[in-house]
């Protein structure tokens, strides 16, 4: 077998092993947890137009730019139209072509690096072990580790595996650019940046990637760190000049995102924890989270969708000083290796990079972390696992005595890891596959912290007629969290669905003067007003009915104003 389809089978076998796992997803529903607003609530999704495109790229819904999702989801829906399966089986697809495009990429990292350290293609003699172990533990830890589930097994995320695409995609046209130049250095040619049809590779995919998700706003550095190492072409202050000058078209272009993605944010409110987070507690979250994540890569339990940010942070305590200390020892340690081994630095340096504009140093939302987010950094650490194994598996060829035992213990070894992670990630799949499934989830981890949690099962509860349940979720909701006047609106749907009216107007009392002293509430005012008229008129209190109807029909609310009509034409 030639070494360069063998990459290819590689690659192959590794993806079609990620989609075969991930094919229970198909049988996912949507969740309340942003799939109303991406896709099944989402109206601007059902007209595959030009006002729809204009959408798209002028429009900051759900407090994000990303047309290129939007273009996707609009897709899906031409399509599947709202059947969950056909939107899953397109996050799935995207997944295990980018588990094909990882261990391509490894690989091809590892060739480079190979021909860089030696100046020329790698002798006849050798059969390519490293790159090809490599590359193969690394799409596999990739392709299975079931800290990617979230990215994939939740349509809304659909943004992060279209976003890895193309970043990925940009990376691999930027190997083959490196190559090229190199070849056009080599004999005496004048290299030009905007001639090269991989350069411009790059920058489209780059372009497309940002489209899709604005944590692609670290490529440029992602490529700055391979242009160090394994590349090389940045060895002194000039050539490092050199590498930024030619990455300021990019850089440019991150920039001009990053602009767009504050604007997005700040219209929809995310950024609200930003103005009472002080910057030195966001730091100490931001630190512990990173080493958190790590961690999670090495001993996947406990993952859920949403990590409560601290309560109370102590940035002296231990909890965070810990992690402080070992960030810096991690990095002193990569550079202190660096002039003899610089494949540590870094990889770091690309885990830290691709990590820093999701760790929340600019606080947006309410979570201290999220599985999501390792979707690309993750690669790092893989790389590293999939270098120490292939490492491993060249110290065990060199053994005259006991080769076979530790070929074979080896091969348990992989194939017991590969287990645990399918089956880990088989369940967290299960996870996702409802509103009460997931929620559970995360009350069963953290049964005080997080009050959505309670909301968003009460919801799912009512929505399938489970009433008393449902009631029993917001009741502990408001125990945790007493001020949402949502929690206490539909508590009082619940109420009104078990025909309890009396008990209904109190949680509608308590919605509306929570709203009427500035409480945020997601539930229009009107609406308000209307089901606490409703519940009056239930309970024959026509007079205390009518002033919420007037409210309502002022507010604009139809049904309201014909029934209020209705009652005056009847006292007529």
């Amino acid at each position: 077998m030639k070494r360069k389809n063998l990459q290819y089978y590689i690659a192959a076998a590794v993806s079609l092993l990620t989609f075969a796992i991930y094919l229970p997803a198909l049988q996912n529903e949507f969740v309340s947890a942003d799939d109303d607003g991406y896709v099944f609530e989402n109206p601007h999704i059902r007209s595959f137009n030009a006002i729809f495109i204009k959408w798209a790229f002028f429009n900051f819904f759900t407090s994000n730019w990303h047309p290129l999702t939007w273009l996707s989801h609009a897709l899906d829906y031409a399509i599947w139209g709202l059947n969950p399966l056909g939107h899953h089986l397109t996050s799935i697809i995207l997944h295990a072509a980018n588990t094909f495009v990882v261990a391509l990429l490894s690989i091809r990292v590892i060739n480079i690096w190979e021909k860089v350290e030696t100046k020329e293609s790698p002798s006849a003699s050798s059969d390519g072990r490293t790159m090809f172990i490599t590359g193969a533990v690394t799409a596999l830890l990739f392709g299975l580790h079931p800290f990617h589930v979230e990215s994939v097994a939740w349509v809304s995320e659909r943004k992060d595996v279209l976003c890895a695409f193309f970043f990925l995609l940009s990376i691999t046209n930027y190997l083959k650019y490196v190559q090229v130049r190199g070849d056009e250095t080599g004999k005496g040619q004048s290299p030009s940046i905007f001639l090269n049809k991989y350069a411009l590779f790059t920058v489209g995919s780059f372009i497309l990637a940002l489209m899709s998700k604005p944590m692609a706003v670290s490529l440029p550095f992602v490529l700055l760190i391979l242009d160090w190492f394994p590349f090389k072409r940045i060895v002194s202050f000039k050539t490092l000049r050199m590498a930024f000058v030619e990455k300021l078209p990019l850089i440019a272009l991150s920039l001009v995102c990053s602009v767009l993605t504050v604007f997005a944010q700040r219209a929809g409110g995310a950024m609200k924890f930003t103005e009472v987070i002080p910057l030195s507690d966001r730091l100490a979250v931001a630190s512990q989270s990173l080493i958190a994540y790590l961690w999670k890569m090495v001993a996947p339990v406990n993952l859920m969708l949403l990590y409560p940010y601290p309560r109370a942070i102590n940035v002296f305590s231990l909890q965070y000083m810990v992690p402080i200390a070992l960030i810096a020892g991690i990095t002193a340690g990569c550079i202190f290796f660096a002039r003899r081994q610089k494949v540590w630095l870094s990889t770091w340096g690309y885990y830290v990079i691709t990590m820093l504009p999701v760790l929340g140093i600019v606080q947006v939302g309410s979570q201290s972390m999220a599985d999501r987010y390792t979707y690309l950094p993750s690669l790092g650490p893989f790389f590293v696992i999939g270098l120490a194994v292939a490492a491993c598996a060249g110290r065990i060829n060199t053994f005259t005595r006991w080769r076979s035992f530790f070929k074979v213990l080896g091969s348990i070894l992989v194939l017991l890891v590969t287990i645990a992670m399918t089956y880990l990630t088989h369940e967290q799949i299960g996870t996702w596959e409802n509103d009460i499934s997931l929620w559970s989830n995360i009350i069963q981890k953290e049964p005080s912290k997080v009050t959505i949690a309670y909301y968003g099962r009460g919801k799912s509860f009512a929505g399938i007629g489970q009433f008393d349940k449902a009631i029993a979720d917001y009741d502990r909701a408001i125990l945790l969290e007493p001020f949402h006047p949502d929690v206490y609106f539909h508590r009082g749907l619940a109420f009104a669905k078990k025909g309890e009216f009396d008990r209904a107007v109190a949680d509608y009392n308590a919605a509306i003067a929570l709203t009427e002293h500035g409480a945020k509430n997601f539930v229009s005012t009107d609406l308000l007003h209307l089901n606490r008229a409703l519940a009056f008129l239930e309970l024959g209190q026509a007079e205390n009915a009518y002033p919420d109807l007037k409210r309502a029909c002022d507010l604009g609310n139809g049904y309201a104003c014909k029934a209020l009509t209705y009652i005056v034409n009847k006292q007529r």
